[in-house]
């Protein structure tokens, strides 16, 4: 049955901006209560702004399980909260023997354990009622690695793993745990990044009407485009030259390598502040 989306009570990671943003403001539209975290906090007070008491911002590091208690405790009055949708997460690119050590564990701690501090603070109340949603955020590349995004690709990989055990750990209790898989998405963390030949790059708001989807009608696993899905499974029981052949052809193989500098460098410098690192994923 399709779960009605009005008087939902969410909260919404990296909510400032890309994917996150279209999340807020399409639950908040359609009648949820939002609760957006998010290290800009004032960018994301912008966000919630139109949309009055029914959704709110609170500065997050998902990095921090601290810091998750303490934005839990400022948005309390949105809860209790139905739906945690996990989308922090930044994407620098380049050489894994060129990333300095900073970057990396930049990468792995808001795209990794963010993911694990959000489920942790908040699937404990889903436990308790005996009811919720995860949907974690993570990227086409979680099932395909691609160079030059080695350790964003590691990233994705763990959130897909961290999202399959979680799901089986948590359906006794009525919990439902969703991995979302997008393809180059058209916000600022892609910046400069090329889509594969034959896929059009999709927006953050098809991203975020497929995260509406997962929540309607809870699925393990859903791919944006959905097309995308299919084929990639396919693919994947293939023998490896095939694989590395149908990579080739459509420019797969090099999708992350042949980013733009100059279209990502502000992008770049901000992703690799440390306090400036939660960002939207998708891609």
């Amino acid at each position: 049955m399709s779960r009605d989306v009005a008087g939902l009570s969410l909260i919404v990671t990296g909510g400032a901006r890309g994917i996150g943003r279209a999340t807020v403001e399409r639950f908040a539209r359609l009648g949820a209560r939002v609760a957006v975290g998010d290290r800009d906090v004032e960018l994301a007070r912008e966000v919630v702004a139109p949309f009055g008491g029914r959704a709110a911002a609170a500065r997050l590091d998902v990095t921090d399980p601290q810091s998750w208690r303490d934005f839990l405790e400022e948005v309390s009055a949105l809860g209790p909260f139905d739906v945690l949708v996990n989308n922090a997460g930044i994407m620098p690119l380049g050489s894994v023997l060129k990333e300095p050590d900073g970057v990396t564990r930049a990468i792995i701690d808001v795209n990794v354990h963010g993911v694990i501090n959000g489920t942790k603070a908040v699937a404990p109340g889903m436990v308790e009622r005996g009811s919720g949603h995860v949907v974690n955020v993570a990227s086409a590349v979680g099932r395909v690695a691609v160079a030059d995004g080695a350790t964003y690709s590691a990233s994705k990989f763990a959130v897909v793993g961290f999202s399959e055990a979680t799901r089986a750990e948590l359906a006794p209790h009525g919990v439902d745990v969703t991995v979302v898989l997008p393809t180059v998405v058209q916000t600022e963390l892609a910046a400069g990044v090329p889509a594969a030949r034959g896929v059009k790059p999709v927006t953050a708001e098809d991203v975020a009407e497929v995260i509406e989807e997962a929540v309607r009608k809870p699925r393990p696993e859903l791919w944006v485009p959905r097309w995308t899905q299919g084929l990639t499974k396919v693919t994947q029981v293939l023998p490896r030259v095939v694989q590395q052949g149908m990579a080739k052809l459509t420019a797969a193989d090099t999708i992350l390598a042949s980013a733009d500098p100059a279209a990502r460098a502000a992008y770049g410098e901000r992703a690799r502040r440390p306090t400036e690192h939660t960002e939207p994923s998708g891609s």
